[in-house]
């Protein structure tokens, strides 16, 4: 069909589809030739409703493998469904996209789940939040058949071009689907939205003080600081050190402090230390 964007073009394939499971996959990007038999066998052995698997991810030169902290190889029912796998989509960012997954179709088509349309980013998080109030049962294998390539002009990575600050915020503020709050308290809630928050603001320091032609010195510099001074950020950083007691590192623990003390200098210092001890 003609280009109007990911969801459309995901859903005409959900339309289309015929098998009984489902798979997705972006352009750019590649998978192992033996990915989708791997994930399939998987999920015929107990009749699982979604199997999950680990992606790689190629960035700035770097090879990074994503893990999930959750039972490997195990049958996974309602339950852990429940307690683990829906707190963790609200909660950080890397388990929603859907190109390292299979998913049961006839349970995508019972419960109506689709890829939201006319939004600029975050649909694969829609999507995986519906599908998993869906399923009665998943899988976590430690398997790495997807390969991520990150381009220019991305839509996940054109600082230019948008304000992905502003969408994180948009992510904070929005209600989560009706069945979470079935699920927990507001105040569980607000505590993993505001880990959501924190986890984005450090990264996309991170990316807002690389070196690059794309935005002036001066452009960055003022964005990090609009970050770090925003009310949403501010009344989050204290709900995140509650939830995260014990468990922050030194140098997160450094990040964090300069932006409670909103040391706009400090995180640029921050940030150039980084890429320096990753090189």
């Amino acid at each position: 069909q003609e280009n109007r964007g990911v969801s459309l073009a995901r859903n005409a394939g959900l339309a289309a589809a015929t098998g009984d499971y489902i798979g997705f996959v972006d352009a750019d990007d590649y998978i192992e030739p033996d990915m989708y038999e791997r994930l399939y066998d998987c999920a015929v052995m107990d009749d699982c409703d979604v199997v999950v698997s680990n992606m790689e991810s190629e960035i700035e030169g770097r090879t990074v493998v994503t893990r999930y902290p959750f039972k490997v190889n195990e049958l996974l029912g309602r339950d852990y469904i429940r307690n683990e796998i829906l707190p963790y989509l609200l909660m950080a960012d890397h388990l929603n996209t859907a190109v390292n997954k299979l998913y049961k179709r006839s349970v995508a088509a019972a419960g109506r789940v689709a890829f939201p349309e006319r939004v600029p980013l975050g649909e694969d998080g829609m999507f995986n939040m519906s599908f998993f109030s869906c399923a009665s049962t998943m899988k976590y294998i430690d398997y790495t058949g997807y390969h991520y390539r990150e381009v220019a002009g991305s839509a996940t990575r054109n600082i230019a071009g948008k304000d992905y600050f502003h969408r994180a915020l948009e992510v904070y503020r929005m209600e989560p689907p009706a069945f979470y709050k079935e699920m927990m308290p507001p105040g569980r809630i607000k505590q993993l939205k505001s880990v959501r928050l924190i986890h984005n603001t450090v990264s996309l320091i991170y990316i807002y003080f690389k070196p690059g032609s794309d935005m002036s010195f001066r452009q960055r510099y003022v964005y990090v600081k609009r970050m770090i001074t925003d009310p949403y950020v501010r009344e989050s950083l204290p709900v995140y050190y509650e939830k995260r007691t014990g468990s922050i590192g030194r140098y997160e623990r450094w990040l964090l402090a300069m932006i409670r003390a909103k040391f706009t200098f400090g995180l640029l210092c921050a940030a150039a230390y980084s890429r320096i001890r990753s090189a």
